[in-house]
């Protein structure tokens, strides 16, 4: 089954399903979870603490791209977001313990290096002012876009003991660039690969995106090979959601030049196969790292999580979102800021934080969430872990969900047993639709085909 998978077999499971950096995900976020109960919940944390920054301003448009971007050439429009952002973090000030201690920070976007080195240097040394307690061991990362990025950048994130960088690259074949709007030549991103190792950065990730118009199993081959020319220290490498529905910048593809359900997989099983023959191992559903990665040993332990920002070791902290459009984390909520800039700042101008909607966890979305976030970190379910874990049975408790496996089953994809269900490598490739077996709010979306993106 391994050697000789059946891609059109395969391509059939090609569905509307969600990526599950969050459970229950953000189209369950609604305005029954009240600012009063976020608050209460800030104030009464006890856990160490993840921060999110969220910087949402790009030149111009990528067509591919579906995060919560602001377009603007206007340097004004720069400074004034800083000026609420340190406003917000006076208004979180008041109700956290900014004492906690800092375990991960990450500047996302947006293209975070639009701003200028004294700019990203005056929000770092605010937040440090306001949050003093950053763990020696803290994972300090930012999103760099090489098309905008220089060596005064670059001091500033070694100043601040960023240990982490992730630059956006998607694919280096010219006629696919052209057509998705990002021309970034491979020398370009060398250039800042080689500026980031200068600097002493030892945890580099390349992010790339298969889907695109005009790729094919061809022209990724070229784009992966050189990607790894770079040796960065991970890879993400993302299914293109296109949702043009969502985002009117994908309005602009013509369809017909997406490549079919079956040739990115025929893509991702080449990807899976080069990278783990080239010295990286899978983790998850799109991430590839080095075997020395600490991630590794975080799989060992059972202690790998996903978050917004991806896989990660730092479990345990409650997330906290700043920003537009951010999204927090606690043991039992999601919280999530305004989306509109107008709403964001009018907010902040009468003294609250610009807390939108959210949702509270109950008993079952805990259980939910544990199982899908196994799943898709550690492609398996430690059976008896979760019974001890939440005092259920397990085979009582999800009686329906495990005949929803069977098919998977059958197709070799996973095995269920008595202590556990672990995923075939084959199987890794559809990991979305498996996790979905769990997902309680799934009925609600099976005649919507616009809900999410597709799984493959």
């Amino acid at each position: 089954m391994e050697n000789s998978i059946d891609f059109e077999k395969f391509s059939r499971y090609s569905k509307p399903g969600p990526r599950y950096t969050s459970y229950p995900t953000a189209l369950e976020f609604n305005s029954d979870f009240k600012y009063e109960e976020y608050i209460k919940y800030l104030k009464a944390n006890k856990n160490p603490l993840s921060i999110y920054v969220h910087l949402p301003f790009c030149r111009s448009a990528c067509y591919f791209c579906g995060c919560n971007v602001v377009f603007t050439s206007k340097g004004d429009k720069l400074s004034r977001y800083i000026e609420y952002l340190k406003k917000e973090i006076d208004l979180l000030a008041k109700v956290l313990d900014t004492k906690k201690e800092i375990i991960q920070f990450h500047f996302g976007g947006g293209t975070p290096t639009y701003y200028q080195a004294d700019e990203l240097d005056e929000i770092m040394n605010y937040i440090k002012s306001k949050f003093p307690n950053w763990s020696d061991e803290a994972e300090i990362s930012v999103e760099i876009d090489p098309r905008f990025f220089n060596e005064e950048q670059m001091k500033i994130f070694k100043k601040h003991g960023f240990n982490r960088v992730s630059f956006g690259v998607q694919d280096f074949d010219e006629k696919v660039q052209k057509e998705i709007h990002r021309i970034q030549p491979f020398e370009l991103t060398k250039k800042a690969v080689d500026l980031a190792r200068k600097y002493g950065i030892e945890s580099i990730n390349t992010d790339l995106i298969y889907g695109l118009p005009f790729q094919s199993l061809k022209s990724f081959q070229e784009t992966l090979k050189l990607a790894k020319s770079l040796d960065p220290d991970r890879f993400a490498i993302f299914n293109y959601a296109h949702v043009p529905w969502l985002k009117k910048t994908m309005r602009k593809f013509d369809e017909t030049t997406l490549p079919t359900p079956d040739e990115k997989l025929k893509i991702l099983k080449f990807t899976i196969d080069y990278l783990t023959s080239n010295g990286y191992k899978m983790i998850g559903m799109d991430h590839f790292a080095k075997p020395e990665d600490e991630l590794f040993g975080a799989i060992a332990k059972g202690e790998l999580h996903r978050n917004f920002q991806g896989y990660t070791t730092k479990g345990g902290a409650t997330l906290i979102g700043i920003g537009l459009t951010s999204i927090g984390e606690g043991d039992s909520y999601y919280a999530q800021n305004f989306k509109k800039m107008s709403e964001y700042e009018n907010a902040i101008d009468q003294g609250k934080l610009p807390f939108e909607r959210g949702v509270n966890l109950s008993e079952d979305d805990l259980i939910r969430k544990y199982v899908i976030m196994e799943l898709m970190a550690n492609f398996k379910v430690d059976i008896k872990r979760v019974e001890d874990k939440f005092k259920i049975d397990f085979q009582d408790y999800f009686e329906d969900d495990i005949k929803k496996l069977k098919e998977f089953e059958e197709a070799n994809l996973l095995e269920i047993s008595k202590d556990k269900i672990e995923v075939s490598p084959t199987g890794t490739m559809l990991i979305r639709n498996i996790a979905m077996a769990f997902d309680a709010y799934m009925e609600k979306y099976k005649n919507n085909k616009k809900s999410f993106s597709k799984t493959v």
